[in-house]
């Protein structure tokens, strides 16, 4: 498969790391949890080959670098439209998976003038919107974490990643009612957020399509065939 070129854009605190491919629209792809723009490789240069496509490293991921003790998901969509005013894109739309899900949430409430359409793959807006299973992983696995931590492990963006998680994106549900932009939440049947919290999510937004994705996890739906499907369908629309 093709090697995309790794590119980087210096905002601020920050430098912004992306891989970029292709001609047409504009089309942002934002990955999950310690995941990176690697993550969307394959929607670049296959299932969205046919849009400008901007895979961008997360704050605290990938090849992005910045000096952070703490992270928050309002401060990384402050990150996507500030690469976005870099960039000179006043028109795209966006793809985001998990935690990157919950940023598509927050570009949605902040700039609907740029983004005209947006796909949430599994994303929450409370930590407590998480399954009880998932929240008892994550701090656990945080729990070990800091205990390499004090015996001089070099971990501290696994740790801030993984608080990350246990934070609340400070979303509302008026934020969510005053979104003017079109929305699509995807989920999976075995997800790692509950049904619950994603339909609450959903019912807020106006206009907003949910569709579950049936015979697949939190971790596979984003390659799911009805998923591709569904987004490719949706971006034409």
């Amino acid at each position: 498969m093709t090697k995309l070129k790794i590119e980087q854009v210096k905002l601020d605190n920050i430098n912004l790391a992306y891989t970029q491919v292709g001609e047409g629209s504009n089309l942002l792809l934002l990955h999950g949890n310690s995941g990176s723009n690697r993550y969307f490789k394959k929607y670049q240069l296959e299932h969205f080959a046919n849009y400008h496509t901007y895979a961008l490293d997360s704050r605290g991921h990938g090849h992005s670098r910045s000096k952070d003790t703490l992270l928050s998901y309002k401060q990384q969509s402050m990150d996507v439209l500030n690469f976005c005013k870099a960039s000179g894109i006043s028109n795209a739309s966006v793809i985001c998976y998990s935690d990157g899900g919950n940023l598509a949430l927050w570009l949605a409430v902040k700039a609907p003038e740029i983004f005209n359409k947006v796909v949430a793959i599994s994303p929450n807006t409370l930590a407590s919107g998480s399954t009880k299973m998932a929240l008892w992983a994550i701090q656990k696995a945080l729990q070990a974490m800091k205990r390499l931590r004090q015996f001089g492990f070099p971990n501290q963006k696994q740790i801030m990643r993984f608080e990350l998680m246990l934070t609340d994106t400070g979303i509302t549900n008026a934020d969510l009612q005053n979104i003017k932009t079109s929305v699509m939440i995807l989920y999976a049947e075995n997800d790692l957020i509950t049904e619950e919290h994603i339909l609450q999510i959903s019912s807020q937004i106006p206009g907003c399509q949910v569709r579950k994705i049936n015979n697949c996890n939190h971790f596979t739906i984003p390659f799911q065939s009805e998923t591709i499907k569904t987004i490719q369908d949706y971006l034409l629309s």
